[in-house]
């Protein structure tokens, strides 16, 4: 009898040990599920009283009236100019400037690269006005371009993932490519970057989001409304359409999905490349 009470309770197990982690999804998720029952609301039924967490007749319409009441297509396409190029950039920059701190031995590497992490102490708002002037004189000031190409100079922080990422690439394997004739370039590209997968994922990824979500950036180096990205739009949006709160949570709903979408189609690179980062001190 105490064999098979056991064994009763034993389909319980699991559900006790990830009822915290239920609780705080539920938690996380309620949010997001009022955002998107919202969208599919008429303004009455916001309006209404007590809230109903879903539309009791769902209005898809609500989507093609955000899209319609502000150039969204427009704003989306400066906004994946902006992504992709960020995304490229720092990839580039940030691999060979990892390569160089992880795979390279020099006189002061550790020292210089205790600088580069030092970076990471200065906010944003410190360094605003010396890059501003910068973009301004060199005549990139209201261009992509005043987003784009600083990210070919690297970031600490991708920098500091891919070093810790190509730290952990067997020796044996760089000095196998230098033996057939490889120099750092073909190293780099044939064996360091191929290993690394993972983690050019997680920082692409981490930098595409990062730049969807950029509204200091654009407000700061762009005047014109045709070259204005989404976050941007959205708040202009948000501004002129205050009362209309269904299409508000409609236009969330289109600004998220893509990035929604996004991690989860790369979610298992991304979180390979995040647990793993780290491995090799």
């Amino acid at each position: 009898m105490g064999r098979q009470k056991q064994r009763s309770n034993r389909p319980l197990a699991p559900l006790a040990r990830h009822a915290p982690l239920l609780a705080v999804t539920v938690v996380l998720a309620t949010p997001l599920v009022w955002m998107v029952g919202g969208s599919l609301k008429s303004g009455a039924e916001m309006a209404a009283r007590p809230v109903a967490l879903w539309p009791a007749d769902p209005r898809p319409e609500n989507y093609a009236d955000a899209l319609s009441a502000m150039p969204f297509w427009r704003y989306l396409g400066n906004t994946l100019v902006l992504c992709v190029g960020s995304v490229v950039g720092t990839l580039v920059s940030c691999s060979m400037a990892a390569y160089a701190f992880a795979i390279l031995r020099w006189p002061g590497r550790d020292v210089v690269f205790g600088l580069v992490i030092a970076t990471m102490l200065l906010p944003w708002q410190a360094t605003m006005i010396p890059r501003f002037l910068l973009i301004r004189e060199l005549g990139l000031y209201d261009s992509l371009g005043a987003i784009v190409w600083p990210t070919f100079l690297g970031d600490a922080f991708s920098i500091f993932l891919l070093r810790q990422f190509f730290r952990a690439v067997p020796g044996e394997l760089v000095e196998a490519a230098r033996l057939d004739g490889c120099g750092d370039w073909g190293v780099l590209w044939r064996v360091v970057l191929p290993l690394s997968r993972p983690a050019l994922v997680t920082v692409g990824l981490l930098r595409f989001v990062d730049a969807w979500n950029d509204y200091g950036g654009p407000l700061l180096y762009l005047s014109d409304p045709a070259k204005f990205p989404l976050a941007y739009g959205l708040e202009r949006f948000v501004s002129s359409r205050s009362s209309e709160t269904h299409l508000l949570l409609a236009a969330a709903v289109l600004f998220t999905a893509p990035i929604v979408g996004l991690f989860f189609v790369a979610q298992r690179a991304f979180i390979r490349g995040a647990t793993t980062s780290g491995l090799k001190e």
